[in-house]
């Protein structure tokens, strides 16, 4: 494995990680804050588009090319 495989993996990895910490924090304030169902909604539509932009953004420029 080179190091830039490494480096790749690493991030991913790591980002993967953290964005399951980030869920997790999210979830029990949600659970303890008395939130309306239609923010819940919008607070969990904005978490998931995130990582979604930025896989989208990782992708594109391999078709452009």
């Amino acid at each position: 494995m080179s190091f830039e495989q490494f480096e790749t993996l690493s991030l991913w990895l790591g980002l993967g990680i953290l964005y399951v910490f980030i869920v997790l924090a999210i979830r029990d304030v949600l659970k303890k804050s008395n939130a309306p169902k239609l923010g819940q909604f919008f607070v969990w539509l904005v978490l998931f588009l995130s990582p979604a932009v930025f896989i989208i953004k990782s992708i594109v420029p391999y078709f452009l090319e």
